[in-house]
């Protein structure tokens, strides 16, 4: 006899919710932004270009290393800190963390439309935890940001 384990399938923004529940600290920003699929997620996969202008303390990133699924970079902020992220990069999902940040964005097609999912900040060392300072501030900033990118094109 074969045992049958139930499957579920979630999108990416449930993925997204499911890991950052994890993280004690993070809160997950939601917002459905007019703009097709593929060019949404073409800015916020763009990390040497349009996602420095979305994600405004990630002032200059440069991708270090692509390895199917697997991505690394490095980052400094406007303010001068470098983080060398590693994390995973799909479409509509990009979860990264360095030693002391955790960036994790989620998309999914809405009829013409998208969701984006944004969740991060500032990492406590050796735990899954983060700095909760601003991070929905920064979060709403950031999807306003994006929404006048896909406004100007």
């Amino acid at each position: 006899m074969t045992e049958q384990w139930p499957t579920a399938d979630v999108d990416q923004i449930a993925r997204l919710r499911a890991l950052a529940a994890g993280v004690r600290g993070a809160t997950v920003t939601e917002r459905v932004v007019e703009g097709d699929f593929d060019v949404v997620w073409g800015l916020l996969s763009d990390f040497e270009g349009a996602f420095g202008l979305i994600e405004l303390d990630m002032h200059r990133v440069r991708v270090t290393a692509v390895d199917g699924e697997h991505v690394e970079l490095d980052a400094r902020s406007r303010w001068g800190f470098r983080a060398h992220l590693v994390g995973v990069h799909r479409p509509g999902w990009f979860w990264a963390q360095s030693r002391f940040l955790i960036i994790g964005i989620a998309a999914a097609h809405l009829d013409g439309r998208t969701r984006v999912a944004l969740t991060g900040g500032v990492r406590v060392p050796g735990r899954a935890a983060l700095v909760p300072l601003g991070v929905r501030r920064a979060a709403r900033a950031a999807l306003d940001r994006l929404e006048r990118e896909l406004a100007g094109r």
